[in-house]
């Protein structure tokens, strides 16, 4: 049974509260009173009644944002990590197409050179080395990591810091607590 009621403080507003069905026989029973049973109370509580009601459906509605916007934050934070993994991908493979005169070596730094014509080429002699008789212009220098990727200079160091880290779990992977939470205390120390 569904009443209608003003708030007192929005009396523009109404608010629907559903309430208990009445019988006059619940579970087969015969009630001395149905009256007493069915009869309303201070309007006032009704009253009440229906600003619990829209509080509820205040806080279910805040709860539900809440949630989305964090599900929003991380398909956002996903579509930059796909980004990042496509533009390594493509980074990636264009080093692997540079011209190359040396078998290249997994762990080894490798500079990259364009010629006028417009290719790039490895070599091992770095612009350092060359000194002001370096023959093209330098674009960067990378290292061949062992999964074939590659890595500039700057960003080594990094990388190294996180595969020591990874290689460290791997190895210490027994000695890993039973429950399912990650734990990497003292892994990076």
């Amino acid at each position: 049974m569904d009443r209608t009621v003003s708030l007192p403080s929005q009396p523009d507003r109404t608010a629907t509260v559903t309430l208990v069905e009445s019988s006059s026989t619940p579970s087969g029973l015969e009630l001395v009173s149905s009256y007493q049973t069915t009869r309303v109370g201070d309007p006032m509580d009704l009253v009440a009644l229906a600003a619990q009601v829209q509080k509820g459906d205040e806080f279910i509605k805040a709860n539900a944002c809440n949630k989305l916007t964090v599900i929003a934050d991380q398909i956002r934070y996903l579509q930059e990590q796909a980004r990042k993994a496509l533009e390594e991908a493509k980074r990636d493979a264009d080093l692997h197409h540079a011209a190359c005169n040396i078998v290249k070596k997994p762990g080894t730094l490798y500079h990259l050179y364009q010629r006028p014509s417009g290719q790039k080429y490895f070599s091992i002699v770095s612009p350092k080395e060359w000194g002001p008789s370096c023959p093209h212009p330098f674009i960067g220098t990378f290292k061949l990591q062992h999964d074939m990727s590659w890595t500039p200079v700057e960003e080594v160091e990094k990388r190294e810091a996180e595969i020591a880290i990874m290689d460290k779990l791997l190895s210490q992977q027994t000695a890993l607590p039973p429950y399912p939470g990650l734990n990497f205390k003292g892994l990076s120390e």
